[in-house]
């Protein structure tokens, strides 16, 4: 079920060439992405460049590398030299890093073929791909749907046939969310195994980059080429062990746990799809624990304020002096500040920007953002101890699927909740991924999560790679003629 080592057969055995190859993805980004909105920028000249390179290695008998040949897509806010990265704002339009992010320093020296940079929510605040200035993202399955966000650019290239596989980052749910809407396997890392060197900051303490594919032998594939130690990242720790050679262990006896408040309130066709993809596991041979977590309670306002507080610290820096957007006409620097970041920012980064400098002032520093990092050690604890007795823990991806277009708009509130299953992964730094397990009533698809304990993505992925087997791969997204 890997489309990556499909299509790298096919070019060692010069069935296709990869030029040949890259031109039909760029030839679906020309006709669907009007339509799609994946893509804020086509790089089809280094696209086919590194293309034509990598057809002279095959042609000199060169072995090809795990991701070499393959046409994929790179989110707005990851940093490429020489290639506009505006994190979808007015704030960096006209922005061209003079540096490459580690995660695409790797894939450069892979000979991955990048198509261009994906559609997001601006700054990576948003779940529906909707508060970007270049407009919404359509999901590929129902285009009055929302493809989700903030990953929403990369979830679609993936789902459309626009991409092999898409590269985005993850605060609080932004790859598996997407993933989820979309009918991917997307794939939210422990924290530090990939480096987050280039990634332009929404919330260091959470932010983590990973894949969004079409199966979790891909993801599993290029999870190994990624997380390595950096020295760039202060963070960075790295994996302590690959992935894809751990992918046919059995579930027999594996131990998976089901923490009920993750169930409580979500859609019913959700519940229904997650319900037999349970019995799934449990025909396996798998054990199902059930857990109480009181403590998921506090879990929104404590990733909100974390999240907001982090975010209000690192956007300080976009003030129209040293770079980004800079307003025409003022009077004085506090005019100037004031303007630049009015007619820069949109009013979804404006509102966590404020509430973010609201819970760190001093008057409410304790009250609040002190006060959300001791319930974030106590979240940790709990799962700590949740993990004595199991070996993964099984949740809904989303509660729902994927939003009609403007839905998310109409209550930003409403739709924070809607993070509930995805956030606690990235308050505690687990490894987690959204795996499809089913699809609601309109056929738009359900995601089943499943989360493991810190450095133990192993574990997680090996556990989707079963259900895929299990399930003969059935919900996974239709393969569309290259």
């Amino acid at each position: 079920m890997s489309k990556i080592k499909d299509l790298q057969r096919l070019l060692e055995t010069k069935e296709i060439s990869c030029v040949e190859l890259t031109e039909k993805y760029l030839d679906n980004i020309e006709r669907l992405n009007k339509t799609i909105n994946a893509y804020v920028r086509v790089t089809a000249e280094e696209a086919l460049e590194t293309a034509r390179k990598v057809d002279e290695r095959i042609a000199a008998g060169e072995k090809l590398m795990p991701l070499e040949g393959i046409p994929m897509s790179l989110k707005d806010n990851i940093s490429t030299k020489g290639i506009e990265t505006t994190c979808c704002s007015r704030m960096l339009q006209g922005y061209y890093p003079i540096y490459d992010a580690t995660v695409w320093e790797t894939l450069k020296k892979q000979n991955a073929i990048l198509l261009g940079k994906t559609n997001m929510d601006e700054f990576a605040m948003g779940s529906s791909c909707e508060t970007s200035i270049y407009g919404v993202t359509l999901n590929p399955n129902n285009t009055d749907h929302v493809a989700g966000g903030s990953s929403g650019g990369a979830a679609a290239s993936v789902a459309g046939n626009m991409a092999v596989f898409g590269i985005g980052s993850d605060t609080g749910g932004s790859i598996r969310q997407p993933a989820s809407f979309c009918g991917l396997v997307g794939l939210k890392p422990t924290y530090g195994t990939v480096s987050r060197y280039g990634l332009i900051a929404y919330a260091s303490s959470l932010d983590q980059i990973g894949p969004i594919t079409g199966s979790v032998e891909d993801a599993a594939i290029i999870y190994d080429c990624l997380s390595s130690y950096d020295p760039k990242d202060s963070t960075s720790v790295g994996s302590r062990t690959t992935t894809h050679d751990k992918l046919n262990n059995s579930v027999k006896g594996m131990k998976i746990g089901i923490i009920d408040e993750f169930f409580d309130g979500i859609n019913r066709d959700v519940k229904s799809s997650l319900e037999e993809a349970i019995k799934v596991y449990e025909d396996a041979g798998a054990q199902i624990l059930h857990f109480k977590m009181p403590g998921l309670n506090a879990v929104l306002p404590v990733y909100f304020i974390i999240a907001c507080a982090e975010a209000s610290s690192n956007l300080g820096r976009y003030d129209g002096i040293r770079y980004g957007h800079k307003t025409d006409t003022y009077k004085d620097i506090d005019e100037m500040i004031r303007k630049t970041r009015n007619e820069g920012f949109g009013k979804e980064v404006q509102r966590r920007i404020l509430l973010g400098t609201y819970a760190l002032s001093s008057g409410q520093y304790d009250a609040y953002y002190k006060k959300a990092q001791n319930l974030r050690y106590s979240i940790i604890r709990d799962f700590k101890k949740i993990f004595e007795s199991c070996d993964i823990i099984l949740t809904p991806s989303v509660p729902v699927t994927a939003y009609k277009k403007g839905e998310a708009l109409i209550d930003p509130i409403e739709i924070y909740m809607m993070d509930i299953c995805t956030i606690p992964a990235n308050i505690a730094g687990l490894p987690a991924v959204s795996v499809p397990c089913g699809f609601d009533k309109n056929k738009l698809p359900v995601g089943m999560q499943l989360i493991g304990n810190n450095f133990e993505d192993y574990k997680v992925l090996n556990a989707a790679y079963q259900f895929e087997k299990l399930t003969k791969g059935s919900y996974l997204s239709p393969e569309v003629e290259i």
